[in-house]
């Protein structure tokens, strides 16, 4: 019961491609990346107790903070959009 073999390994990568499909696991790898980025983020941001950086002290966002703003804004842009599709009438 070690680590497991490369064998292993493919049978894992063939049931992930047969239960999601080619075309969504881009886009879970992204978002899986994404959220564990995020997390080290948060996690490494508790253990400090200092100031913050200068450039966020004077209202400056950081890459990150930028990066999820755009993101906040993409999703709700996204649902206006779909809702608009929605009650638009069919001609």
């Amino acid at each position: 019961m070690g680590s497991l073999s490369l064998a292993h390994w493919l049978i894992v990568a063939a049931a992930a491609v047969l239960l999601f499909g080619a075309k969504k696991l881009p886009d879970t790898a992204r978002s899986v990346g994404r959220s564990l980025r995020i997390f080290k983020a948060e996690v490494t941001q508790e253990g400090q107790d200092q100031e913050p950086p200068a450039a966020v002290a004077q209202g400056q966002l950081t890459v990150e903070e930028q990066a999820r703003r755009l993101e906040e804004q993409a999703a709700r842009l996204r649902a206006q959009a779909a809702a608009e599709a929605r009650d638009k009438p069919v001609t």
